[in-house]
Parts: structure tokens; C-alpha cells; sequence
């Protein structure tokens, strides 16, 4: 997520990556369209400013023809008004004759001038139509290829942006499979979800069992759940002091869960309860205790530190363990009564001690390599979108040099066209002209 602040209102919003990328190829093809619609206004003006360069070089060559027809005209008069007094004195026949062949030469100079001014316009137009025949052609596959260009960016962008939503979203997911799992806490608190999911399986796990709020606080502190159960003559087997510590409970401190352990065993104690259980949400990005269930007894005797997924079962390993060693308390006054050695039960005791902590060990192993599992997929999906990414980068520095492109570039290496535009700039401009 990124902070954005308008430059109008002053409003600081959240965009994530996908948001931000649509924003960048709005503007992006803007630019595009703006940079696309500047170069055809340049080359439009440029067409309009070498045309009228065309016709302004080949009006003053007419002009040039015509001041020398004129002059030839007027030394051809000039010659005819200087022998004027000889013409007289000569024949009538011979002044006829002369006058006749300089009207006829004259008449010749002006179709000759007429015929050079018509051929000039002729070329002129003709060079002027290939050269935009061949401008147009190169215009026609400029835009071709910038059309195919934008095809082909739009086409890979929209791939690696389905790709990469696709990866940020089973990120997101692992994420909270990671840390929540199958907690469904939308709306609630860590504590009323606790009690919904007690609540839940009371009736056929728990039919016997005391689970409500610690309401006593006569000792000046209290925790905030108990769960006790007893046999059917009464006697108490297990009994559960809970303490829930909500992530959002604590956030202008930003507490650790072993903040909470000297109160907790402060509540458990005063509260006659065997076992204590912090059920958190503090601490997220936390391995240990995203690992499953933490056992802390080395601080706390008989005291452990779990996630919300965890909470019932925690609950039936422990009323399990506790029913065994009830059963087991039971076949003791049996043996006692019958005068049987107490050291085979204490014997099979600490078997069933033993193996429960493997079993707890395997169970602990089993959850701690799933999350590692999961680790490594996070790490894998985000090296998938770092090269997504990477590949984004690269179309847009390919679009930034497409944009660079011009005519003179692609004929660049080119002798045909670059004789072609030396002659442009040398000759063609000199008989260059709009078409009449």
C-alpha cells in the first residue's frame, strides 16, 4: 500500500500496486497520445513550411524567366526602334519581312517561356507526390508498428497484472492461513469468539463443564475466563484459568505476551487453577508463537501461550490427559484397597506421562513443519512477483525508446534514404511547391 496526497484537496488515500499501475498506464498512454498528436502537428508543419519554401524559391525563378524574356523582348524592340530611319529607307518588302521574323521570334520566346513555366509545375508536382507517397508510406508503417507495440504491451501487461493479483492474493491468503487459520473472527472480539466456539461443542464435548467469565475481582485482579470439570461424584479432575489479549487491545504500547505471564499466574493461583492459558494474538510476525502451541513451564509452571485455532484443542488434550489420570487415580485406590504394589502404577504412570509428551512433541513437530511449508511458499510467490514486476519495468523503458522513434532513425544505416534526404534538403526544396 502506498500513501497518495492530492494535489487539489490535500487528501491523504491508500492505492495498492494494482490501483497504482492502472493510474501509471493512464498517464503513460496519455503521454503517448499527446507525444503522438505533437509530432503529426510538427510534420504537418513542417510539410506546410518546405511547401511554401517550394513556392516561394520557384516564383521568384519565374519571376527571374520572365525579367529575362522581358529584357530580350525589349532589346528585340530596342533593336527594331534603333534601325527604325533604316527601315524606312529600305523596301517595303524588306521591312515587312523583318518585322514578321521578329514578331515570329518573339512569339517563339513566349511559348518557350510558357512551355518552361508548364514543365517546371509538372515537376515540380511530381517530385512533390513522391515525396509524400514515400512520407506517407513511412508515416503508414510508423504507425503500424507503434499500433502492434501497443497491442503487444497491453497484452503482456494485462497477463502479468492477472498473474501477479493472482500471487498477491494467495500471499494474502497464505498470510492468513498463517496467522489465523480457521478463526472467522469478522466482526468479534478474541473473547467473544472464544466463548462462540466453546459455546459451540459445549453440549456434546463439554456437557459437564464449568466455562464462564471470572467475575471476582476480590483480590484486586482477575482473568478472564475459567474452565473447571469433575467426575460424576463431584470430584474436580481439571481446572483452566484463560486470559485473551486481542492485538488491537494493546496497540499504543505494543505489549509482548510475556507481559502477561506474572498476572496470569497471579489469577491462576488466586483462583486455585492447575493450568494457565494466554490465548493472543499479540505479537503476529512472531515464528515461535505462530509455530502452535508455546509452552513457557520454564517460567510459569504448567502454562502455555497459544493461537485462537488452537484453543479447543488445547482444552481436549489436556481434559484427555486429565481423564487418563483420573482413571489412573481410581485403579491406585482400587490397588490400594486390595493391598496390591503401588510401584507398577506409578510405573504405568510415567509410561502414560511419556508418551504423552511424544505425542505432544510429534503434534508440536507436524505443526511447526506445516508452517514452515507455508513459509516457503510465501517466499516463493513473492520472488514470482518481484520478476513480474521486473518484466514491467522492462516494457516500459522498450515503450519510452518506441516513443523515441522517428523517420530519420529508422533509415538510419539506409544509403537509399539517406541519398533520398540529401537530395530532399538540396534539390527538391528548390523545385518543391504545393499542387496547382
Amino acid at each position: 500500500m502506498s500513501d497518495i496526497k492530492c494535489p487539489n484537496c490535500g487528501k491523504i488515500f491508500n492505492i495498492d500496486e494494482a490501483d497504482y499501475a492502472s493510474i501509471l498506464n493512464q498517464v503513460r498512454d496519455e503521454a503517448f497520445e499527446k507525444a503522438v498528436k505533437e509530432r503529426s502537428a510538427l510534420f504537418d508543419q513542417d510539410k506546410k513550411t518546405a511547401i511554401e519554401l517550394a513556392e516561394a524559391k520557384l516564383s521568384s525563378q519565374m519571376e527571374k524567366e520572365v525579367a529575362k524574356r522581358d529584357a530580350e523582348i525589349g532589346r528585340l524592340k530596342s533593336e527594331i526602334s534603333t534601325n527604325a530611319e533604316l527601315i524606312k529607307a529600305t523596301a517595303a518588302g524588306k521591312l515587312i519581312d523583318e518585322v514578321s521574323k521578329k514578331d515570329v521570334e518573339i512569339t517563339h520566346l513566349k511559348e518557350e517561356l510558357k512551355a518552361a513555366d508548364i514543365s517546371k509545375k509538372l515537376a515540380l508536382r511530381d517530385a512533390l507526390g513522391a515525396v509524400e507517397k514515400e512520407r506517407d508510406d513511412l508515416k503508414r508503417d510508423l504507425e503500424m508498428k507503434e499500433t502492434e507495440q501497443k497491442l503487444l504491451e497491453s497484452s503482456l501487461k494485462e497477463k502479468y497484472e492477472i498473474q501477479i493479483k493472482d500471487r498477491d492474493d494467495a500471499i494474502e491468503r497464505l498470510k492468513d492461513m498463517k496467522l489465523k487459520l480457521s478463526t472467522k473472527m469478522v466482526g468479534e472480539t478474541l473473547e467473544q469468539h472464544c466463548e462462540t466456539e466453546f459455546a459451540r461443542i459445549r453440549s456434546a464435548a463439554f456437557p459437564m463443564a464449568y466455562f464462564e467469565k471470572d467475575t471476582d475481582a476480590k483480590t484486586g485482579s482477575k482473568g478472564d475466563y475459567i474452565f473447571r470439570e469433575a467426575d460424576n461424584s463431584g470430584t474436580e479432575f481439571i481446572s483452566i484459568m484463560f486470559e485473551m489479549k486481542n492485538e488491537s487491545d494493546e496497540t499504543a504500547t505494543k505489549k509482548k505476551n510475556e507481559d502477561f505471564f506474572k498476572e496470569l499466574d497471579k489469577d491462576r493461583n488466586e483462583k486455585a487453577c492447575e493450568y494457565a492459558i494466554l490465548v493472543s494474538l499479540l505479537e503476529p510476525n512472531s515464528e515461535l508463537y505462530n509455530g502452535g502451541i508455546v509452552d513457557v513451564s520454564y517460567r510459569y509452571p504448567k502454562m502455555y501461550v497459544l493461537r485462537p485455532q488452537f484453543f479447543i484443542p488445547m482444552i481436549t488434550l489436556l481434559r484427555n490427559a486429565a481423564l487418563n489420570s483420573l482413571k489412573y487415580r481410581s485403579e491406585l485406590a482400587l490397588v490400594k484397597a486390595q493391598n496390591i504394589d503401588i510401584s507398577n502404577f506409578e510405573a504405568e504412570l510415567d509410561r502414560f506421562k511419556t508418551a504423552f509428551g511424544k505425542n505432544y512433541d510429534l503434534a508440536s513437530k507436524r505443526f511447526q513443519s506445516a508452517i514452515e511449508e507455508i513459509d516457503k511458499s510465501i517466499d516463493h510467490l513473492q520472488k514470482t512477483r518481484e520478476a513480474l514486476l521486473g518484466t514491467d519495468r522492462n516494457l516500459r523503458l522498450a515503450n519510452e525508446k518506441a516513443q523515441d522513434v522517428s523517420i530519420r532513425r529508422l533509415t538510419s544505416g539506409n544509403p537509399t534514404m539517406e541519398a533520398r534526404f540529401a537530395a530532399l534538403s538540396k534539390d527538391v526544396p528548390a523545385s518543391d511547391g504545393s499542387d496547382s
